[in-house]
Formats: C-alpha cells, sequence, structure tokens
C-alpha cells in the first residue's frame, strides 16, 4: 500500500509541475514572448493546456472574475498540495508509529 501512495503522491508533484509550466507559458505567449506560429511552442502550449484544462475549467466557473487575472491555477495547486500532505501524506503517516 505504501508504494501505491508514494506514487500517486508524485503524480501529484509532477502535476503540480505541469500546472506552473502551463501557467508560466501562458504567460510568455499573452506578453510576445514566445511567439504560436513556432509549431514547438503551438504543440508544448496545446499538450499543457490539454492536460489542465479539465481540472481548472470547473474552478474558472466557480472563481469570482478578478478583471483579468486567472487565479484558478493557484487555487488548484493549493488543493493538490492539501491533498497531498493531509490525505496521503496523513495517510501514511500512522503506519509508521
Amino acid at each position: 500500500m505504501i508504494p501505491l501512495i508514494q506514487f500517486v503522491v508524485m503524480v501529484v508533484e509532477l502535476y503540480i509541475w505541469v500546472i506552473i509550466a502551463s501557467a508560466v507559458l501562458s504567460w510568455l505567449i499573452a506578453f510576445n514572448v514566445l511567439n504560436t506560429q513556432n509549431r514547438f511552442v503551438y504543440t508544448l502550449g496545446d499538450m499543457l493546456n490539454r492536460l489542465t484544462e479539465p481540472a481548472l475549467r470547473p474552478l474558472r466557473q466557480i472563481v469570482p472574475d478578478l478583471g483579468g487575472i486567472d487565479i484558478s491555477p493557484v487555487i488548484l495547486i493549493l488543493g493538490l498540495i492539501f491533498i497531498k500532505n493531509v490525505v496521503l501524506i496523513g495517510w501514511l503517516a500512522p503506519m509508521f508509529m
């Protein structure tokens, strides 16, 4: 059971990094640092969008509009950290006591 929980924790941590990469890439595209006419940038952005959008879309419907600032990735990251630390790692703590 412990290796399964460790694997889920690793997947959650990896998904947090995917969310951060998606947010940074969207900022770089919005400020015209990167051009989506570049095939690699477009493919990377599309891949990150397909990975993060299913989790972010429900949050965007709940979170109020803050005038162009999207805080849904921050809320999702905080939720994933809560799940990782409290639920998953907290589940492991009693096994070692």
